[in-house]
């Protein structure tokens, strides 16, 4: 019963991610929310060479950057980074409550 009504709070919203990389082998999307698993969200690229994914992801706030070909890559369509203590920055994704 409790899990239930926990679930009911948070309501998780939907996110777009894509990026425009024809050329491209392999674009993975990690950050907090998904705990920079490499395996969970690998992105799909559609017949235009725009790599794309939409996931469900709760209100808050997070750290995220793309892994393109084996490569680190800050997302182009989000100007919003912070420096990351690796000496490089990621990209910030905060989701709002409805």
């Amino acid at each position: 019963m409790a899990e239930a009504a926990l679930q009911e709070e948070t309501k998780n919203r939907r996110v777009n991610f894509s990026l425009k990389a024809p050329s491209v082998k392999d674009v993975i999307l990690m950050g907090d929310f998904n705990n920079w698993d490499a395996g969970s969200h690998p992105m799909e690229k559609d017949e235009s060479g725009i790599w794309k994914i939409s996931m469900m992801i709760p209100p808050g706030k997070y750290e995220y950057k793309l892994f393109v070909d084996g490569q680190w890559r800050l997302d182009s369509g989000n100007n919003q980074t912070v420096p990351n203590g690796l000496g490089t920055e990621n990209n910030v994704l905060i989701v709002f409550e409805e």
